[in-house]
């Protein structure tokens, strides 16, 4: 009753909603508008539609939508499926407590689940928090040397916030919780070699899928060891090794505060690419806004992020949209050139663009010496008349490029821009505003009738 799996299940199962922040509450509808949004952008792209090809992926019919389609199947299905297309653009939120991306693991989870228990949007929400404390806690416990060794953290973290939350929604036991947590000790996997390729979403999937699999196995009884994450040949000591992980830190100050509410520094991606490269997409804008500068006149730029953010993003010669999105030198170039990074700059031949590329060839990349944050960059620009512009920045604000959540108005433009892409246009905003008041839906069916191609919209736009 001590192993570390039943100290976890323990502080899953503790809150109710009412224990549940404003801040979290606010944070849990947003997180379901973007995650929702990128996964009816990303339903559309290969990676997907590649998936759907495979004998025996979601040919069966079952309760849980494939979102953006009028295609039903298993709840196990359903969530394979959405959650590869939920990451697929690396556009979806991350969480600097995680070291991933927490939403995309959860959003994708829990809707095909509720839809096959009934639950409620209180359930959904209080699931979500939930999920959200566990991921961030084990993050606590095992960076920066977890995601320095090569693990993906969103999947190998983030399946067992899908277990978290899942084993929520279906009230399990604590001690079948602790059993499911021990499985997904087995069932996790990811690593960051495969970034830049359509299996970084398919860890996504991958994890979501085996994290709600455990969770309904140890409903049904299947045994795992509670011990499996401190276990010499567990988890901890395994994926991350002796002496490079703290349990305390695991363990110690659950909800206090919440983490989605902000302790977690969460925050949705203004950016389609690597969130790594943010950082110095923001410090460019910035320049050239202020220095009028264009590509014509810089001679040098000089991009140093913290040392943590290179190893998958110092790529200079990008060869496809999804490498292209790990590729500081591709982004830095399009945000000077463009003042911006968009969605479009990674469909088709964008990322060949004869004067991108050659602004690239004037970009160098290195570790910055003395960086005290992880998240912080320095950017400096030499232009053609002997100037030298600089701009630092010690810590990204992770929840927007001003340092606080998106606006209504933002979160409802990066939401519509993604949507349309499956869905039309007519409906989108009775969607938007489903999403933004989930805690009140009495079931989640409404929603997802909504989210089919085929649904009459009822409202006007925005």
């Amino acid at each position: 009753m001590t192993t570390l799996a039943w100290q976890i299940a323990e502080r899953i199962h503790a809150p109710r909603f009412e224990d549940v922040s404003p801040d979290a509450r606010e944070w849990t509808a947003s997180a379901f508008v973007d995650t929702v949004g990128v996964t009816l952008a990303g339903i559309t792209e290969d990676a997907p539609r590649l998936l759907l090809r495979v004998p025996g992926v979601a040919e069966a019919d079952g309760p849980s939508l494939i979102l953006g389609t009028d295609r039903r199947t298993s709840v196990l299905d359903a969530a394979l499926v959405n959650g590869v297309a939920a990451h697929a653009l690396d556009y979806d939120d991350v969480a600097g407590a995680m070291g991933g991306h927490p939403s995309v693991m959860l959003v994708p989870a829990l809707i095909p689940l509720a839809e096959m228990t009934g639950a409620s949007g209180r359930d959904l929400v209080l699931a979500y928090v939930v999920g959200f404390e566990t991921v961030c806690r084990l993050g606590r416990g095992v960076h920066h040397h977890h995601y320095d060794k090569g693990w993906h953290p969103t999947a190998t973290l983030g399946i067992f916030g899908t277990v978290a939350a899942a084993s929520r929604l279906l009230n399990l036991t604590t001690a079948r919780t602790a059993c499911a947590l021990g499985m997904a000790a087995s069932f996790a996997c990811g690593l960051k070699a495969n970034f830049g390729t359509m299996t970084k979403p398919l860890h996504v999937g991958h994890a979501i899928r085996n994290g709600l699999f455990a969770a309904l196995m140890a409903r049904e009884g299947f045994t795992a060891n509670a011990a499996a994450l401190e276990h010499r040949q567990g988890f901890l000591d395994v994926f991350n090794g002796p002496g490079t992980y703290d349990t305390a830190r695991i363990l110690d100050g659950w909800y206090d505060p919440i983490e989605c509410g902000g302790g977690g520094d969460p925050g949705l991606k203004p950016y389609p690419c690597c969130g790594s490269t943010h950082p110095s997409i923001t410090r460019v804008i910035n320049l050239a806004h202020n220095h009028d500068l264009h590509p014509e006149q810089v001679e040098r730029v000089t991009v140093m992020p913290h040392p943590r953010r290179l190893p998958h993003t110092d790529n200079p010669d990008p060869r496809t949209p999804l490498e292209a999105k790990f590729s500081l030198q591709y982004c830095v170039a399009r945000a000077l050139a463009d003042r911006s990074v968009k969605r479009a700059h990674f469909e088709g031949d964008a990322l060949f663009d004869p004067g991108i590329r050659a602004l690239m060839q004037r970009i160098e990349t290195r570790p910055h010496p003395d960086m005290p944050d992880d998240w912080g960059t320095e950017v400096i620009v030499r232009t053609t008349d002997g100037a030298r512009h600089v701009s630092r920045l010690d810590r990204y604000p992770s929840r927007g490029p001003a340092g606080v959540p998106m606006t209504r108005t933002e979160l409802w433009t990066k939401f519509a821009d993604c949507a349309e892409r499956s869905l039309p246009r007519a409906g989108l905003p009775e969607i938007f505003e489903t999403l933004m008041r989930i805690e009140t839906l009495p079931s989640i069916a409404h929603l997802t009738s909504l989210l089919r191609p085929n649904h009459r919209a009822k409202t006007a736009e925005l």
